[in-house]
């Protein structure tokens, strides 16, 4: 499945007949339903549950594996005989692929890392540097991992390719259409303006209400992704996010992002 992610519900009910209960799902969207807040594995649990599923995510530019630039990625699955058979159905001379149990953090990964994206896009069209959009992308991987955590993932996770690795290379590179569109945002063109001139789908831009919701729910706190939903879904000027952020409480920064224990699968 590689269609938009909120097009997934759409896509799966409408081939569900022509899908037979041994053939494995493999995801590549990144995504998290706005109207129900289902990540996808939950989508696919709900319409197919007889089918086993697997997640390939991590920092992949399509137009550079689309080239054999050396890629890697990561399978995730419950069960540990699909992840492996994920990993060597898709595994090349130049794309690695690892394998992970964890679901929950590898789509939660894949899916965030897209609103923390919009947010250094803005940074960069409001003409701020390295700086700032570093500490959007080290407290960016924080708030990804506080939320996951909450909502059942490994908080180990969120130091991987899925996590920080995907977080990197969609914050840092105009192949990023998250990021290109909040260069546009932070130059002063609307939402809408923003989709249009990228001319493709903008997952962060739903996933940020997504996002938020989920925060609310688990009561976890988000203050970056709390600030573009603010400029995205409530007309508040981009040019007063740093600032509110930057004014924010006083913070002990040593908050635990990666811990150690032993996984089991």
């Amino acid at each position: 499945m590689a269609t938009s992610s909120h097009g997934i519900r759409e896509i799966l009910l409408n081939n569900k007949d022509i899908i037979t209960k041994d053939q494995i799902i493999v995801n590549v969207s990144k995504g998290i339903e706005n109207n129900t807040l289902m990540r996808i594995s939950e989508i696919v649990a709900e319409i197919l549950p007889e089918n086993k599923y697997a997640i390939l995510s991590g920092p992949s530019h399509a137009e550079e594996v689309a080239i054999d630039i050396p890629t890697t990625v990561v399978s995730a699955s419950v069960d540990k005989t699909v992840a492996e058979y994920v990993q060597d159905v898709f595994m090349t001379p130049n794309f690695r692929v690892y394998t992970n149990p964890d679901v929950v953090g590898v789509e939660l990964g894949g899916s965030l890392k897209n609103v923390i994206a919009l947010a250094a896009g803005i940074s960069d069209g409001l003409g701020y540097g390295d700086n700032t959009k570093a500490a959007l992308m080290t407290r960016g991987i924080f708030e990804m991992a506080r939320l996951g955590e909450k909502m059942g993932a490994n908080i180990n996770t969120f130091s991987g390719l899925s996590g920080i690795g995907d977080l990197i290379v969609t914050c840092t590179s105009m192949l990023s259409r998250n990021r290109k569109a909040g260069i546009l945002i932070g130059q002063g063109l609307s939402i809408e303006e923003a989709i249009k001139e990228v001319g493709m789908v903008v997952e962060g831009i739903k996933t940020t209400k997504s996002a938020y919701e989920l925060a609310k729910k688990y009561g976890v706190d988000i203050p970056i992704t709390e600030e573009l939903y603010g400029v995205l879904y409530e007309g508040k000027s981009v040019k007063e996010s740093v600032p509110n952020l930057m004014g924010r409480d006083k913070k002990f920064e040593m908050e635990n992002i990666v811990t150690i224990e032993d996984m089991i699968w």
